[in-house]
Parts: structure tokens; sequence; C-alpha cells
């Protein structure tokens, strides 16, 4: 699926920073999926809706490559587009730039089966393929 990348846009926040104030690791995946939900929502289809029509994305993968630190008060940019889409599973990419100067600082990608409420992997929903498509 080639489409143009939804842009999330974040402050670095002092918590997020270790000792000497770079970002520490695992915040790339809690920046990957803020980024992620923004995205399903900017398409009309915030992740409640999925959930309240019984469907779910868990994540199955997750990786991040981590090129040049973010540090403290850096503005952030996360890049987020679907790479793969299945009829049942989605793979979205990442790209984590600083936003002065463009400097990439991370990639990475999360996997996601669509499943329903009995944890059973399911096609997605017509209605959440139109919204993406």
């Amino acid at each position: 699926m080639t489409q143009s990348a939804y842009r999330h846009r974040l402050s670095v926040r002092y918590f997020e920073t270790d000792q000497m104030a770079v970002v520490y690791y695992s915040h790339y995946l809690v920046w990957f999926e803020a980024a992620r939900t923004d995205y399903l929502k900017s398409k009309g289809f915030p992740y409640a809706r999925l959930e309240e029509m019984g469907f779910y994305l868990p994540v199955t993968e997750a990786y991040c490559k981590y090129l040049t630190p973010a540090r403290y008060e850096d503005e952030i940019i996360v890049e987020t587009r679907i790479d793969e889409m299945k009829n049942a599973s989605l793979k979205i990419s990442y790209r984590v730039l600083r936003e002065k100067d463009e400097k990439l600082l991370a990639t990475g990608f999360t996997v996601h089966p669509c499943i329903n409420r009995e944890r059973r992997i399911v096609r997605f929903p017509e209605v959440f393929l139109q919204a993406l498509s």
C-alpha cells in the first residue's frame, strides 16, 4: 500500500530522558503508538471505534533502529505509514525526525493482526479498509 506519511508532532519531555538528557530507548515505541493512534483518528477511524465494533489490533512484532539520539526539548516528528495491508494484518512503518533539521533519528515498524473479542484472527471490517484507502 503506497501512501504519503502522516506526520505526528511531539516535544521530548524531561521524564523521557536519562541522566545524559538522551531519550530512553523504550519511549520510541510509545511514540510509535501515539503516532499510530493519531494516524487512525486522522483517517476518521479512532481506535476506540474499532474496539466498539469488537476488533483489536495487538502489536505482535515491534522493531526500532536507533540512529541519532533525541534529546530533552527536541521537537520531534514521527512519520507513520502503512507499508503492508493484508486481509487480516497490517505493517506500519515509522520514521522519527528532529523537526528543526529533519535529521533522521530512528526508523521502525510494528505488525498488527486484526482479532475479534474471542482473540481469533479475522478479516478487517470493510468500513475500516475504506477509511484507510
